[in-house]
């Protein structure tokens, strides 16, 4: 009997660095260091002692999962550039997941995710069926708004409500609050496992906003002739 695929999945999209390693169906190693900065240095150690434990090594994974976001700007960056960088030195497929589908893994259907947005407010994004997903690379199906004041479609939707402010917001949903789902990575690494036959491209990052960055305020330099 051939072994099981091994999956080695990670994500540094939020205040954290995150991975898991799976075997078939079976969960290896899951770590999640809370980190607001230094997943650059990190995640590569991280990823080496993740394999250690399990007492495998690069060339016996099957292929890669990554967090795509959406989330920090710089963090999704990381992950995306070194699930791209392995997959292409280790000749093996990348497969990327948004942070919505990797919370809701093992949950019921239909649910609505939500996501810290910071400023007070919240990302939502119904995911409507069991297999549904927010396209990669996408802001499809995704909303920012406020927890106080859903709107339309989502306020009196009936929806369960998983993840930030979860009980707050399924108050105005009408449905019920679901407890935490698997630890993002876990997720990330079980769909990349479903998936990782169909064909796909590099992953890529989700980005539902601009990065949090200002243009200089200072007037450019004059240039004397």
């Amino acid at each position: 009997m051939p072994p099981e695929p091994l999956i080695l999945a990670f994500d540094t999209s939020a205040a954290h660095c995150a991975a898991a390693l799976l075997s078939g169906d079976r969960l290896l190693v899951s770590r999640q260091e809370a980190m607001e900065k230094g997943q650059a240095e990190r995640l590569m150690p991280l990823l080496e002692e993740v394999l250690a434990e399990a007492q495998a090594g690069w060339r016996d994974l099957s292929a890669l999962g990554v967090g795509v976001g959406p989330g920090n700007f710089t963090g999704i960056r990381i992950a995306v550039a070194a699930a791209r960088g392995l997959a292409l030195s280790l000749g093996l497929p990348a497969i990327g997941v948004s942070r919505f589908e990797a919370l809701a893994v093992g949950t019921q259907r239909p649910v609505l995710v939500s996501l810290d947005a910071r400023r007070d407010h919240v990302w939502l994004c119904p995911l409507r069926a069991e297999g549904g997903s927010l396209p990669r690379g996408t802001s499809e199906g995704a909303v920012l708004a406020d927890p106080k004041s859903l709107p339309e479609g989502l306020a009196e939707s009936q929806l369960p409500v998983l993840g930030h402010r979860a009980a707050e917001i399924a108050r105005l949903t009408g449905g019920g609050a679901l407890g935490p789902g698997l630890p993002v990575a876990e997720g990330v690494a079980r769909l990349a496992a479903e998936r990782r036959h169909r064909p796909a491209s590099p992953p890529a990052p989700l980005y539902l906003r601009p990065a949090d960055a200002a243009p200089p305020a200072d007037p450019p330099p004059l240039i004397l002739p």
